[in-house]
């Protein structure tokens, strides 16, 4: 019988979005993240914060979204970077820019992760 073990999802997402939050912080000065465990910390309440605000956030924001073509929802983002900036000590950011910029880079990285993420055990067949 075959152990099919996955990691579930959610865990997949957080674990993904703190690793690129951790390279932001390499690649740009403007972000900085005091520990690497903050990074962690970051994501989760990202990930609490695009279940519980984004969605009124969105729902709020129709219009521009619409007018600007999908564009706004990096604002949105943003946004959701920035008040993550202010719950977890620790993590830092310059100014609205770099949360503009951070979040296309996070944006960038799960689209080209598309969820899709596995990590498999194949058995050697002779």
């Amino acid at each position: 019988m075959e152990n099919n073990q996955k990691i579930p999802k959610p865990l997949l997402q957080v674990l993904s979005t703190s690793l690129t939050l951790l390279i932001g912080d390499y690649l740009m000065e403007s972000v900085h993240f005091d520990k690497p465990w903050v990074a962690i910390v970051t994501a989760l309440i990202l990930a609490l914060l695009n279940v519980f605000v984004k969605p009124i956030l969105i729902a709020l924001t129709i219009p521009a979204t619409i007018l600007t073509l999908g564009l706004f929802l990096l604002v949105i983002n943003a946004a959701m970077l920035m008040i993550a900036d202010q719950i977890v000590p620790g993590f830092e950011m310059a100014s609205f820019w770099s949360a503009v910029l951070l979040a296309i880079f996070i944006s960038l990285v799960n689209g080209l992760l598309g969820g899709n993420v596995r990590i498999e055990k194949h058995k050697m067949e002779e």
